[in-house]
């Protein structure tokens, strides 16, 4: 007989709902944001072909795995265990991915917190975090964008905010 009670984790069905949603949608906005922002394509260009990363939580998902092959980025689904992942940027429990995920805590905040976990080599993993801040500039509106991301960037011109726009979510909607 156990004097200490093993006490499962909740589930969190919603929580958890909506990080699979968010990471799915980011994972095809990734893909399209290749093809539609050069700053993304040349991030992308600086990592080596055969290249995998993943985003997800732990113990047990979701998660977004995002390869490049032959030059071409592309969506692989939410099973690393597939893949040979070269970056894997975890966090550590999805009520740490919901605060992420919907905006009350910045990338850079989480990390500091001890909230994200990075597995691989660091000049690869901060390239995958410029992407991510790139996507979520395209994705939000700038209010919420200036909370997900530590610079929103002031550079950006108007017609490069609405035509990447248009486009990431064209392609991420349609899937090419």
């Amino acid at each position: 007989m156990s004097i200490v009670k093993d006490i499962p984790s909740a589930k969190k069905p919603l929580k958890r709902a909506y990080v699979g949603i968010f990471l799915w949608f980011t994972g095809r906005a990734i893909q399209a944001a290749a093809k539609v922002d050069k700053e993304v394509k040349k991030e992308f260009d600086n990592l080596p072909d055969d290249f995998t990363f993943s985003l997800g939580c732990l113990p047990n998902g979701p998660w977004m795995v995002i390869g490049k092959r032959n030059g071409a980025v592309k969506y692989l689904g939410g099973n690393p265990s597939q893949h040979k992942v070269h970056v894997r940027l975890a966090i550590k429990s999805v009520d740490a991915a919901f605060l992420i995920l919907s905006f009350q805590e910045s990338t850079a905040l989480a990390t500091a917190r001890n909230r994200l976990i990075t597995d691989g080599e660091v000049p690869y993993a901060l390239a995958v975090i410029r992407i991510l801040d790139i996507v979520e500039v395209y994705l939000l509106p700038k209010i919420i964008a200036g909370l997900a991301v530590k610079r929103y960037p002031k550079q950006w011109s108007a017609g490069r905010k609405l035509g990447g726009r248009i486009g990431i979510y064209a392609r991420t909607i349609l899937g090419i």
